[in-house]
């Protein structure tokens, strides 16, 4: 599918990220050769370590702001890529409602330069990196490519409808890119080696490094947020998939691109299990895989927050032949492993 040389390169915006480090592994692992790029605004220059770790070489990597068109085209112009992944945006909701106009500029700017830089240099495949946010509280579930989007609840959540928009019209218009949006649900995981995982800078606003952190004494407590929803335990329900069949899926993504005789296509696809977890179970789940106890306490609904949402997976199976692997138990093992590494590098340091 792939052969040596140029024609595997594949550009891997925020490529030192959590889900973009390990898209990276997935990459090589395919035969493809992934090029980060990434400022390290939001990733630590640690990573690309862990990578050299887990592949045995290391992975080429341009420490450049994928808004800076001159420095972003130089690496189209060296690099000659057949592909791009395009993971880096800011990805805080609480800091997007406090600073909108950074993530509009950032989030949307680097997307509008790659579609125009991807044209003038004959790189035809494009995976954009998108979210189930786009969804919002949907009225049914689970929630298929076909269900509605809505009113984005903050600032980050727009600039990715907003960000599918851009590419549909420019798809549209005939520009020659074939593109195909991820709607992501909730990654997790690390690495199973533990050499790369989830770095959250300041107060992790995902579910499970929390718990890992409260795990290892970093953090008192775990708030859950509301217990009185119309669910089983009365908690919040997300699909949780791993982070390593999220990189898996980016692959498959790839490929479908890469056969694809089209000259210009678009279209979005849903990635995640197809299983709805309560914030509850999540929690026994982890005391039971790991048998360290989570201090945790119940607290008021946190205003904004969706009761429930899962993907309906049917579309990922039928198109990409993709399905995630991973159980829960075993991206929760992950996830310890990868917050014990951390907590001694963070103690000895």
């Amino acid at each position: 599918m792939t052969s040596s040389g140029n024609s595997s390169k594949i550009v891997v915006t925020g490529g030192a990220g959590f889900i973009g480090s390990h898209t990276v592994v997935s990459l090589i692992n395919a035969g493809f050769e992934p090029i980060i790029v990434d400022d390290f605004s939001n990733s630590e220059r640690s990573v690309l370590q862990g990578l050299k770790t887990i592949l045995g070489r290391d992975v080429t990597c341009y420490a450049i702001d994928c808004n800076d068109a001159a420095a972003l085209a130089d690496v189209f112009e060296r690099e000659k890529p057949i592909g791009v992944i395009h993971f880096a945006a800011f990805k805080a909701v609480g800091e997007s409602v406090a600073k909108p106009l950074k993530y509009y500029r950032n989030n949307l700017d680097s997307l509008l330069l790659l579609l125009e830089l991807m044209p003038k240099y004959k790189v035809r495949n494009l995976v954009f990196s998108s979210s189930c946010t786009v969804y919002g509280q949907p009225e049914q579930l689970p929630v298929t490519e076909e269900t509605p989007r809505l009113p984005a609840q903050s600032p980050y959540g727009n600039t990715k409808a907003i960000g599918e928009d851009i590419i549909r019209d420019a798809v549209r218009a005939q520009i020659p890119v074939k593109a195909l949006a991820l709607r992501y649900f909730n990654p997790i995981g690390a690495h199973p080696s533990a050499e790369i995982g989830e770095l959250p800078l300041g107060i992790p606003a995902n579910l499970v490094p929390f718990i890992t952190q409260t795990a290892a004494g970093i953090r008192p407590n775990l708030t859950v947020y509301g217990d009185d929803y119309d669910t089983p335990d009365g908690t919040c329900i997300r699909d949780y998939i791993d982070v390593m069949d999220l990189a898996d899926a980016h692959v498959e993504a790839l490929r479908k691109l890469n056969e694809s005789d089209d000259t210009s296509s678009y279209d979005v696809i849903n990635i995640g299990t197809g299983r709805g977890e309560t914030v509850l179970n999540v929690i026994k789940t982890f005391e039971q895989t790991t048998g360290v106890k989570v201090n945790y306490q119940i607290g008021p609904r946190r205003p904004g927050d969706v009761e429930k949402v899962y993907a309906d997976v049917t579309k990922s199976k039928n198109v990409l032949g993709w399905t995630a692997q991973r159980t829960l138990a075993e991206s929760l093992r992950d996830a310890w492993q990868w917050q014990q590494k951390i907590s001694v590098k963070v103690s000895e340091s």
